[in-house]
Parts: structure tokens; sequence; C-alpha cells
């Protein structure tokens, strides 16, 4: 047997020890009998930031997840896991499928390597129709929202991908996909160039929206201020920007130290912003920036549980996702 294929093997049994210790741990965290999300001694409710943001339970034992998406639709959380560095064609990536009213109940959504499934190392993910559009280095590649079975996969290998990284759906439904020009390797974060923000249309055709971003990392569509949200993952400082559909200039709405990750939009327009060098999530808007969670490790792309009007944090370095309870308006 080839030592590629005892790697593989070895990735398998990696993700398979490593859900069945989350299967366990996040029970303490789980819904109790009254359905109210309890969580474990070790991680009691935390108060932060002026608005009073709470966290509410753990998922533990992930594999480097970098994204989640919330389903409304099945009330379940996606979590996509790199397992290896961002940037390894390594087939060992993984999107896992989390019980939001109960964060015991979880599988396996989709593997690399199985059930005709290819993943890398996945990160952004988008909910459009009955399909889950997820970024995977240099491709996008969809899968049925039910059964996890790959249904396409779009190749934005010839238009010089780098690192694709965050994906949105826009209301005329085409798909825009940032691309943050990093490679993430074992020297670090290494910035080549390339950054760009893909559109893809009907009929898979691709362009591109937004001249002379700066390393665009989560995106959003604004329905409030009919608009795409973009943050950038500069080293020192960050800008959280606007783009209107159509044109190719933006407007800086706020800056930050560093690193910004990922971002939603709040029904009001207010938006939420994780955020590297600071350790925090931010919510901007109505002339204010609040830090409502603080003390995060490199906290990654965001998902919203609009059912619940609670955030899930994936923490790649951490192997766990948080779930915080937004503060009341």
């Amino acid at each position: 047997m080839s030592p590629a294929i005892h790697a593989v093997i070895r990735r398998r049994a990696v993700v398979r020890r490593a859900l069945a210790a989350a299967a366990l741990l996040p029970a303490l965290a789980a819904c109790g009998s009254g359905g109210t999300p309890q969580t474990p001694a070790s991680a009691a409710p935390r108060r932060e930031g002026p608005e009073g943001a709470h966290r509410v339970g753990i998922v533990y034992g992930l594999l480097q997840p970098e994204s989640v998406r919330y389903d409304p639709e099945q009330d379940v959380y996606f979590v996509s896991n790199m397992l290896g560095f961002g940037s390894a064609k390594d087939g060992a990536g993984y999107i896992l499928r989390v019980d939001a009213s109960d964060f015991s109940r979880m599988r396996i959504f989709a593997e690399g390597g199985k059930n005709g499934v290819t993943l890398n190392a996945p990160k952004g993910m988008a909910l459009h129709g009955d399909t889950l559009w997820v970024a995977d280095i240099d491709v996008l590649r969809a899968f049925d929202r039910h059964s996890g079975a790959p249904l396409a996969t779009v190749d934005l290998q010839p238009q010089n991908a780098v690192l694709l990284n965050d994906v949105a759906v826009g209301p005329d439904g085409a798909i825009h996909v940032t691309d943050t020009g990093i490679i993430m390797s074992p020297k670090g974060i290494l910035h080549p160039g390339g950054d760009k923000i893909f559109v893809v249309g009907p009929g898979r055709a691709v362009s591109l929206q937004g001249a002379g971003v700066q390393r665009p990392n989560g995106i959003t569509w604004d329905p409030k201020g009919q608009r795409w949200i973009v943050v950038s993952f500069g080293n020192f400082e960050s800008e959280v920007y606007a783009l209107k559909p159509g044109e190719s200039t933006h407007t800086v709405l706020a800056k930050g130290l560093g690193r910004f990750d990922g971002v939603e939009s709040l029904p009001d327009g207010r938006l939420l912003v994780t955020a590297w060098n600071d350790s925090s999530v931010h919510l901007f808007g109505r002339g204010r920036d609040d830090r409502i969670v603080r003390g995060l490790s490199q906290p990654a792309d965001l998902g919203l549980d609009t059912r619940r009007h609670r955030l899930a944090v994936p923490l790649p370095m951490l192997g766990r996702v948080e779930f915080w309870e937004m503060p009341a308006e």
C-alpha cells in the first residue's frame, strides 16, 4: 500500500476519533429536557462587552473548523473543517451537520474520499435553494443540503484562484466568492497576491467584481442597504467596506486592528465581524463599534442562527465552535 493511501486512511481515522469525542463532549452543553441550552461547568455562561452577549454552549473535538452556516429550513448548522493546512489539497476536509436545538446530535454531512465527495480544505459556505455551496481552495463545490450528495464543481483554477475563502448568494442568484490571495502553509500565512472577488452567474459564467480590493475575506449581502459587505484580512489594519451591484469602487464603512475574517448582516443593517488581531466579535452600526465578544482565539467565519438570535463562532486553533446569544436590542 502506498504512503499516500496510508495517509488518507490515517486522516479518516483521525476524523472518526474526533467526531466520537465531539459527540460525547457537547452532550454537556446540549439542550436539557426542558429544551433550554445548558453549558458544561468548564464553560459556564460568559458575558462580554457593553451589550452583554453571553455564551450558551460549545461543540468540542473538531478538526480546524473554519466556517459555520445556519440552515433555517432544517434548523441545523453546517460546519466546514479543514483538518490540514488551509491550502493543502490532501482530500482530508469534511463538513459536519449539527442539530441547532441539541448540540450532541451531529453527523458527517460530507467527507473527502467518501461517497464520491472531494473536499480538501473547505471554508466559507452559502445556501441557495436545495444547494450548499462550499469554497475549497480554488474550486466551488455544490452539495445537496439534505443528503450531502455532491452535485457540481465550478473550477476557478483557470481564473487563477489562489485561496477561495467565503461564499454568498445575492438576490439575483449569482454566487460571490472572495479570493484572499493568501497561502495557508506550514510556513504560516503567505501572500503571493491575486486578491479578487469572483461572481458566478447564469450558465456558470465567471466575472470579477470590485477593483483594487485587498485580501477580501468574509462576504455577505446586506438586504437593508442593498449592497455587498466585505471584510479584509490585512495584517495590521482591516476594513469593512461596501460594494454596490454593478459598481467597481468600494466604500469603507469601518476599520480595525487587522485580520477581519467573517461577516454577517443583521436585518437592521448592523454588521457582525470576527477579528483575529483583537480576538473579538465586533458589532458595527448606529455610529458604534461594540466588541460584544472578547477573548476568542483567531475567530473565523461566523454563522448567524436567525431563529434564536445566536452566533456560532468557529475557533480553528482550538478545534471547537462556540455559541453566543446576541444581546437584546
